[in-house]
Protein backbone atom coordinates (compact mmCIF):
# COMPACT_ATOMS: atom_id res chain seq x y z
CA UNK A 1 0.00 0.00 0.00
CA UNK A 2 3.18 2.81 1.00
CA UNK A 3 4.49 1.16 -2.58
CA UNK A 4 1.68 2.58 -4.72
CA UNK A 5 1.24 5.64 -2.38
CA UNK A 6 5.17 6.77 -3.04
CA UNK A 7 4.31 5.72 -6.57
CA UNK A 8 1.65 8.14 -6.82
CA UNK A 9 3.42 10.54 -5.25
CA UNK A 10 6.38 10.48 -7.47
CA UNK A 11 4.05 10.48 -10.78
CA UNK A 12 4.31 13.75 -12.73
CA UNK A 13 1.57 14.57 -15.09
CA UNK A 14 2.55 15.38 -18.58
CA UNK A 15 2.21 19.03 -18.24
CA UNK A 16 3.73 18.84 -15.23
CA UNK A 17 6.93 17.42 -16.98
CA UNK A 18 6.03 19.62 -20.45
CA UNK A 19 6.19 23.07 -18.09
CA UNK A 20 10.14 21.99 -16.76
CA UNK A 21 11.34 21.01 -19.84
CA UNK A 22 10.45 24.45 -21.50
CA UNK A 23 12.66 27.37 -21.53
CA UNK A 24 12.44 30.01 -19.54
CA UNK A 25 10.83 33.50 -21.21
CA UNK A 26 13.09 36.40 -20.67
CA UNK A 27 13.34 39.76 -21.60
CA UNK A 28 15.62 39.14 -24.29
CA UNK A 29 14.40 36.08 -25.78
CA UNK A 30 10.77 37.50 -26.11
CA UNK A 31 12.81 40.65 -28.09
CA UNK A 32 14.21 39.03 -30.77
CA UNK A 33 11.29 37.24 -31.50
CA UNK A 34 8.81 40.35 -31.81
CA UNK A 35 11.32 42.92 -33.11
CA UNK A 36 13.24 41.37 -36.22
CA UNK A 37 17.55 42.18 -36.92
CA UNK A 38 16.40 44.98 -40.07
CA UNK A 39 13.46 47.25 -39.79
CA UNK A 40 11.66 48.17 -42.78
CA UNK A 41 13.46 51.91 -43.84
CA UNK A 42 11.06 54.44 -42.68
CA UNK A 43 9.14 56.26 -45.78
CA UNK A 44 10.31 59.40 -47.27
CA UNK A 45 8.27 62.87 -46.80
CA UNK A 46 7.44 62.56 -50.48
CA UNK A 47 6.57 58.91 -50.43
CA UNK A 48 4.31 58.94 -47.14
CA UNK A 49 2.73 62.47 -48.73
CA UNK A 50 1.50 60.46 -51.82
CA UNK A 51 0.91 57.40 -50.43
CA UNK A 52 -2.03 59.39 -48.79
CA UNK A 53 -3.01 60.78 -51.82
CA UNK A 54 -3.36 57.87 -53.60
CA UNK A 55 -5.94 56.94 -50.38
CA UNK A 56 -7.52 59.89 -51.31
CA UNK A 57 -8.21 59.16 -54.94
CA UNK A 58 -9.07 55.53 -54.18
CA UNK A 59 -11.99 56.96 -51.64
CA UNK A 60 -13.27 58.87 -55.09
CA UNK A 61 -13.27 55.59 -57.00
CA UNK A 62 -15.45 54.07 -54.47
CA UNK A 63 -17.30 56.61 -54.06
CA UNK A 64 -17.91 58.08 -57.71
CA UNK A 65 -20.44 60.37 -56.62
CA UNK A 66 -18.22 62.75 -55.08
CA UNK A 67 -17.26 63.99 -58.92
CA UNK A 68 -20.60 65.94 -59.37
CA UNK A 69 -18.71 68.89 -57.89
CA UNK A 70 -16.56 68.81 -60.21
CA UNK A 71 -18.57 68.26 -63.13
CA UNK A 72 -22.11 68.57 -63.00
CA UNK A 73 -22.01 71.92 -61.09
CA UNK A 74 -19.46 73.36 -63.40
CA UNK A 75 -21.13 72.57 -66.13
CA UNK A 76 -24.55 74.35 -64.64
CA UNK A 77 -22.58 77.28 -63.30
CA UNK A 78 -20.94 78.42 -66.66
CA UNK A 79 -24.34 77.75 -69.09
CA UNK A 80 -26.18 79.49 -66.33
CA UNK A 81 -24.27 83.02 -66.25
CA UNK A 82 -22.86 82.53 -69.42
CA UNK A 83 -27.33 82.47 -70.88
CA UNK A 84 -28.32 84.73 -68.07
CA UNK A 85 -26.60 87.29 -68.20
CA UNK A 86 -23.99 87.16 -71.59
CA UNK A 87 -26.95 89.64 -73.30
CA UNK A 88 -27.30 92.09 -70.43
CA UNK A 89 -23.58 93.02 -69.85
CA UNK A 90 -21.98 92.53 -72.57
CA UNK A 91 -24.58 92.25 -75.36
CA UNK A 92 -23.35 89.13 -76.25
CA UNK A 93 -23.58 85.78 -75.03
CA UNK A 94 -20.11 84.93 -77.16
CA UNK A 95 -18.11 88.17 -76.11
CA UNK A 96 -18.89 87.34 -72.33
CA UNK A 97 -18.09 84.10 -73.03
CA UNK A 98 -14.65 85.03 -74.12
CA UNK A 99 -14.17 87.14 -70.28
CA UNK A 100 -16.36 84.96 -67.89
CA UNK A 101 -15.49 81.10 -68.43
CA UNK A 102 -12.23 81.92 -67.29
CA UNK A 103 -13.52 83.60 -64.12
CA UNK A 104 -16.03 80.60 -63.77
CA UNK A 105 -13.21 78.01 -63.54
CA UNK A 106 -11.33 79.82 -60.78
CA UNK A 107 -15.02 80.21 -59.23
CA UNK A 108 -15.80 76.84 -59.53
CA UNK A 109 -12.24 75.18 -57.93
CA UNK A 110 -11.83 77.93 -55.06
CA UNK A 111 -15.33 76.42 -54.07
CA UNK A 112 -15.00 73.01 -54.44
CA UNK A 113 -11.25 73.21 -51.88
CA UNK A 114 -13.47 73.46 -48.96
CA UNK A 115 -14.42 69.31 -49.09
CA UNK A 116 -10.76 69.38 -48.23
CA UNK A 117 -11.95 70.20 -44.64
CA UNK A 118 -15.14 68.09 -45.14
CA UNK A 119 -12.78 65.47 -45.71
CA UNK A 120 -10.73 65.75 -42.54
CA UNK A 121 -13.60 66.14 -40.50
CA UNK A 122 -15.37 62.98 -41.95
CA UNK A 123 -11.96 60.82 -40.90
CA UNK A 124 -11.70 62.01 -37.34
CA UNK A 125 -15.23 61.27 -36.88
CA UNK A 126 -14.53 57.82 -37.96
CA UNK A 127 -11.76 57.59 -35.46
CA UNK A 128 -9.31 56.82 -38.63
CA UNK A 129 -6.78 59.48 -37.41
CA UNK A 130 -5.90 58.01 -34.08
CA UNK A 131 -4.27 54.97 -36.48
CA UNK A 132 -2.73 57.77 -38.61
CA UNK A 133 -0.74 59.88 -36.13
CA UNK A 134 0.50 55.94 -34.27
CA UNK A 135 2.48 55.41 -37.90
CA UNK A 136 6.07 56.32 -38.02
CA UNK A 137 6.08 58.62 -40.77
CA UNK A 138 6.19 61.99 -41.18
CA UNK A 139 4.06 64.04 -39.26
CA UNK A 140 2.27 66.52 -42.45
CA UNK A 141 1.82 63.48 -44.81
CA UNK A 142 -1.43 63.21 -43.75
CA UNK A 143 -2.22 66.53 -44.66
CA UNK A 144 -0.54 66.84 -47.66
CA UNK A 145 -2.31 63.55 -49.10
CA UNK A 146 -5.33 65.17 -48.64
CA UNK A 147 -4.37 68.60 -50.94
CA UNK A 148 -2.13 66.20 -53.41
CA UNK A 149 -5.45 64.05 -53.53
CA UNK A 150 -8.15 66.71 -54.07
CA UNK A 151 -5.30 68.48 -57.17
CA UNK A 152 -6.80 65.49 -58.91
CA UNK A 153 -10.31 67.01 -58.50
CA UNK A 154 -9.44 70.03 -59.71
CA UNK A 155 -7.65 69.04 -62.69
CA UNK A 156 -11.27 67.21 -63.54
CA UNK A 157 -13.20 70.29 -62.93
CA UNK A 158 -10.79 72.55 -65.18
CA UNK A 159 -11.07 69.75 -68.27
CA UNK A 160 -14.57 69.77 -67.62
CA UNK A 161 -14.90 73.43 -67.98
CA UNK A 162 -12.13 73.93 -70.63
CA UNK A 163 -14.10 71.83 -72.68
CA UNK A 164 -17.57 72.86 -72.29
CA UNK A 165 -16.39 76.43 -72.81
CA UNK A 166 -14.49 75.34 -76.03
CA UNK A 167 -18.03 73.63 -77.44
CA UNK A 168 -19.80 77.14 -76.27
CA UNK A 169 -17.14 78.96 -78.49
CA UNK A 170 -14.89 79.82 -75.92
CA UNK A 171 -11.12 81.00 -78.02
CA UNK A 172 -8.59 81.39 -75.91
CA UNK A 173 -5.79 83.63 -78.10
CA UNK A 174 -2.85 82.37 -75.20
CA UNK A 175 -4.14 78.40 -77.31
CA UNK A 176 -2.52 75.25 -75.16
CA UNK A 177 0.27 77.23 -73.33
CA UNK A 178 -2.12 79.87 -72.22
CA UNK A 179 -4.46 77.57 -71.07
CA UNK A 180 -2.03 75.13 -69.44
CA UNK A 181 -0.30 78.38 -68.02
CA UNK A 182 -3.69 79.49 -66.77
CA UNK A 183 -4.77 75.94 -65.14
CA UNK A 184 -1.24 75.50 -63.53
CA UNK A 185 -1.66 78.61 -61.70
CA UNK A 186 -5.29 77.99 -60.37
CA UNK A 187 -4.23 74.33 -59.33
CA UNK A 188 -1.18 76.10 -57.34
CA UNK A 189 -3.53 78.50 -55.25
CA UNK A 190 -6.24 76.27 -54.96
CA UNK A 191 -3.63 73.57 -52.99
CA UNK A 192 -2.21 76.52 -51.00
CA UNK A 193 -6.25 78.14 -50.13
CA UNK A 194 -7.38 74.10 -48.94
CA UNK A 195 -4.88 74.46 -45.90
CA UNK A 196 -7.35 76.88 -44.24
CA UNK A 197 -10.26 74.37 -44.63
CA UNK A 198 -8.14 71.53 -43.34
CA UNK A 199 -7.63 73.95 -40.24
CA UNK A 200 -11.72 74.37 -39.54
CA UNK A 201 -11.98 70.40 -40.65
CA UNK A 202 -9.44 69.84 -37.46
CA UNK A 203 -11.56 72.75 -35.54
CA UNK A 204 -14.79 71.93 -36.11
CA UNK A 205 -16.55 69.36 -34.67
CA UNK A 206 -19.12 68.30 -37.58
CA UNK A 207 -18.55 68.26 -41.53
CA UNK A 208 -21.94 70.79 -41.87
CA UNK A 209 -20.40 73.28 -39.68
CA UNK A 210 -17.22 72.96 -41.90
CA UNK A 211 -19.49 73.45 -44.88
CA UNK A 212 -21.36 76.10 -43.26
CA UNK A 213 -18.00 78.09 -42.39
CA UNK A 214 -16.91 77.97 -46.08
CA UNK A 215 -19.51 78.97 -47.43
CA UNK A 216 -19.61 82.31 -45.07
CA UNK A 217 -16.21 83.08 -46.62
CA UNK A 218 -16.21 81.42 -50.14
CA UNK A 219 -19.69 83.58 -51.16
CA UNK A 220 -18.49 87.13 -50.17
CA UNK A 221 -14.31 86.45 -51.34
CA UNK A 222 -15.77 84.90 -54.95
CA UNK A 223 -18.77 87.03 -55.98
CA UNK A 224 -16.82 90.37 -54.56
CA UNK A 225 -14.15 89.72 -57.43
CA UNK A 226 -13.92 90.94 -61.05
CA UNK A 227 -15.16 86.78 -62.31
CA UNK A 228 -18.48 88.48 -63.74
CA UNK A 229 -17.78 91.98 -64.19
CA UNK A 230 -15.21 94.70 -64.68
CA UNK A 231 -14.39 96.45 -61.36
CA UNK A 232 -14.24 100.07 -62.75
CA UNK A 233 -18.38 99.72 -63.09
CA UNK A 234 -18.77 98.77 -59.28
CA UNK A 235 -18.84 101.88 -56.53
CA UNK A 236 -15.26 103.24 -55.52
CA UNK A 237 -16.13 101.83 -51.53
CA UNK A 238 -16.58 98.31 -52.84
CA UNK A 239 -13.27 98.56 -55.83
CA UNK A 240 -11.22 99.26 -52.97
CA UNK A 241 -11.89 95.36 -51.60
CA UNK A 242 -12.20 93.96 -55.08
CA UNK A 243 -9.43 95.33 -56.84
CA UNK A 244 -7.06 93.77 -53.40
CA UNK A 245 -9.04 90.48 -52.99
CA UNK A 246 -6.60 87.35 -53.63
CA UNK A 247 -9.27 85.78 -56.29
CA UNK A 248 -9.55 88.75 -58.43
CA UNK A 249 -5.92 88.68 -58.88
CA UNK A 250 -6.06 84.96 -59.75
CA UNK A 251 -8.87 85.09 -61.85
CA UNK A 252 -7.42 88.18 -63.33
CA UNK A 253 -4.23 86.70 -64.35
CA UNK A 254 -5.84 83.20 -65.68
CA UNK A 255 -7.94 84.91 -67.58
CA UNK A 256 -4.95 86.98 -69.45
CA UNK A 257 -2.88 83.89 -69.81
CA UNK A 258 -5.20 81.95 -71.06
CA UNK A 259 -5.74 84.68 -73.40
CA UNK A 260 -2.08 85.52 -74.60
CA UNK A 261 -0.94 87.76 -72.36
CA UNK A 262 1.36 88.02 -69.19
CA UNK A 263 -0.04 89.71 -66.03
CA UNK A 264 3.31 89.49 -64.17
CA UNK A 265 1.63 92.07 -61.36
CA UNK A 266 -1.33 89.49 -60.90
CA UNK A 267 1.31 86.19 -61.21
CA UNK A 268 3.28 87.71 -58.19
CA UNK A 269 0.04 88.99 -56.02
CA UNK A 270 -1.74 84.83 -56.63
CA UNK A 271 1.70 83.64 -55.74
CA UNK A 272 2.23 85.70 -52.68
CA UNK A 273 -1.27 85.83 -51.44
CA UNK A 274 -0.44 81.67 -51.76
CA UNK A 275 2.80 81.75 -49.88
CA UNK A 276 1.33 83.63 -47.12
CA UNK A 277 -1.80 81.39 -47.14
CA UNK A 278 0.24 78.41 -46.91
CA UNK A 279 3.05 79.92 -44.19
CA UNK A 280 -0.39 80.82 -41.64
CA UNK A 281 -2.51 77.95 -41.62
CA UNK A 282 -0.23 75.31 -42.55
CA UNK A 283 1.62 75.50 -38.79
CA UNK A 284 -1.60 76.25 -37.40
CA UNK A 285 -3.35 72.93 -39.36
CA UNK A 286 -0.51 70.83 -37.92
CA UNK A 287 -0.41 72.38 -34.55
CA UNK A 288 -4.44 71.29 -34.66
CA UNK A 289 -3.42 67.72 -35.63
CA UNK A 290 -0.85 67.48 -33.12
CA UNK A 291 -3.72 68.02 -30.66
CA UNK A 292 -6.06 65.97 -32.06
Amino acid sequence: MSTATETQTTAKSPSQSGAEDLAPVTTESLAELLVSKERPPQPSPWSASVTFGWRAVLKIKHVPEQLFDVTAFPIMMVLMYTYLFGGALAGSTSDYLQYLLPGILVMSIVMITMYTGVSVNTDIEKGVFDRFRSLPIWRPAVMVGYLLGDMLRYLIASVVMVGVGLIMGFRPDGGVLGVLAGVALLIVFSFAFSWIWTMFGLLLRTEKSVMGVSMMVLFPTTFLSDIFVDPSTMPGWLQAFVNNNPVTHLASAVRELMHGEWPGSDIAWTLGWAGVIVAVFGPITMRLYARK
